[in-house]
């Protein structure tokens, strides 16, 4: 390789570095301290309202985040509506996503635009971001500083879904590959599971386990007994696939270490979420997560901070919606 070529490829390397330490450095905290200045109280105020309302206010936001940085990273392109019913939520992976998530959003959204100061100076995905964490922390969940200067995507396609998020299936393996395409850990995997512990699911996306698991076995073994024959009860054969039932059936209104207990007993809803339990490569840190709450908590705010700042586009990119449902 001649000198030329080698600065060549060192000096686009070069930029590609500064570009993605900017992107990085660009979200703070502080980042609307001039700006809107109370907008984590504005967005506060919007959710706690909202969460008085409802609980599912908590799982459905914080559902809707995850699916947002998953598909095209944080960029709110999943709260984009088409009017041909070809944007990320009309993909069958989204369909499910409760509509309290969206109506969170879109009330914080009115909150922070009813300050002159504010309005439309903060993105879609900043309110996203807050509203997730102040979801996690009225469910009793850690409360923590978040990163700040995200922009609003333009595009919102029902292909870019596809292979994009983890199915109830996916053994440690496929869940592992998910996430680390990401950048994010097997420990951030589990540690971000572990918001299961609020949400909920359809009976038609664990029924397999119930009811005909193999032909010798029609319930999953894995699953506690006793536990799958309440699952049938909720969820008997040719029953609306439609019907919730709590992932947690403890103490599902609380965001705890109890879903990892649940594992423990073979408890766990989808196979996905009770593999981390069987599998000797993660067991050891869902009985962490099971002795300890604040081990937990600690590891799931760093995953979620690093969820974030997947895909953020930052300074002239994207846009600030001035509806979040739609491109400006």
């Amino acid at each position: 390789m001649g000198d030329h070529s080698f600065l060549v490829i060192f000096s686009s390397l070069l930029v590609l570095i500064i570009c993605a330490d900017t992107s990085l450095a660009q979200l703070t905290p502080g980042f609307y301290r001039k700006t809107c200045p109370n907008v984590e109280r504005l967005v506060r105020s919007a959710v706690e309202l909202k969460f008085q309302q409802t609980f599912v206010t908590a799982p459905a936001t914080l559902r809707l985040f995850f699916h947002d940085c998953f598909v095209r990273g944080c960029d709110a392109s999943i709260l984009l509506a088409s009017p041909n019913n070809k944007a990320e939520k009309d993909h069958p992976d989204d369909i499910s996503l409760a509509g309290d998530g969206f109506d969170t959003v879109a009330k914080a959204k009115a909150a922070v635009d009813s300050v002159p100061q504010c309005r439309n100076k903060v993105s879609c995905a900043d309110i996203l971001a807050l509203a997730t964490r102040d979801v996690v922390n009225l469910a009793g969940g850690p409360f923590y500083r978040v990163e700040l200067g995200r922009r609003d995507g333009r595009i919102s396609t029902i292909a870019s879904v596809q292979r994009r998020l983890p199915h109830p299936h996916f053994n440690l393996d496929q869940l592992n590959s998910m996430f680390s395409s990401n950048g994010l850990t097997q420990t951030d995997m589990i540690a971000l599971s572990g918001a299961h512990t609020i949400g909920f699911s359809h009976c038609g996306h664990f029924s397999k386990r119930i009811y005909n698991f193999s032909p010798r076995k029609p319930i999953d073994p894995t699953l506690n007994l006793q536990y799958a024959l309440k699952l049938r009860e909720a969820c008997p054969l040719r029953v609306d696939s439609r019907i919730a039932i709590n992932m947690d059936p403890m103490t599902p209104q609380k965001f705890d270490n109890q879903y990892f207990k649940n594992l423990q007993q073979g408890k766990g809803l989808f196979s996905s979420d009770q593999v981390l339990a069987t599998d000797e490569r993660s067991k050891g840190t869902i009985n962490l997560f099971a002795s300890s709450q604040l081990a937990f908590n600690n590891a799931f705010v760093q995953a979620i901070t690093k969820m974030g700042r997947i895909g953020v586009k930052t300074g002239r990119q994207g846009e600030i919606r001035s509806d979040c449902f739609r491109v400006n």
